[in-house]
């Protein structure tokens, strides 16, 4: 499959609208993110869950600039940073397409899109998407304000 020309010329500043504190609620606590604005080849992130009192997972989240454009990888711990996920491996998203405030990646093995977006200034949201009948469909997974 050949790379878009979208997907080549995009960069990061395609998602630095998520630069910022973010805080939302999920699986019955409090979710937490913090995106740091985009610099040199990169934009880092993390997300912090919790539930009564105590962590249940922190994920790290980097996107990094690429001649395919920008990818997205992902690393999740278990409370006392256990990483879930082998110690050289992270879940790598590639990009797809940007409008404005919002920027589409999918997972390499193709089964899972996110959407990133900035619906309002005060509200950033994360959709999970999957194929249902041959199309897309998206649901909210996250949905943060700012603070």
């Amino acid at each position: 499959m050949g790379l878009s020309a979208q997907a080549q010329s995009a960069t990061l500043s395609d998602v630095s609208f998520m630069k910022g504190h973010w805080l939302g609620m999920f699986n019955g606590g409090p979710i937490e993110a913090f995106w740091a604005a985009p610099a040199g080849d990169n934009l880092t992130g993390f997300m912090r869950m919790m539930r009564d009192n105590k962590v249940t997972m922190y994920e790290m989240l980097v996107f990094e600039q690429t001649e395919q454009g920008p990818v997205v990888l992902v690393k999740h711990f278990k409370p006392g940073l256990i990483a879930m996920e082998e110690k050289e491996i992270s879940d790598r998203y590639r990009f797809i397409e940007a409008k404005k405030n919002q920027a589409l990646f999918e997972k390499t093995d193709g089964a899972v899109r996110i959407i990133y977006e900035l619906r309002k200034p005060t509200q950033l949201v994360i959709q999970r998407g999957k194929q249902e009948n041959g199309k897309w469909v998206f649901a909210d997974l996250f949905v943060f304000d700012r603070q």
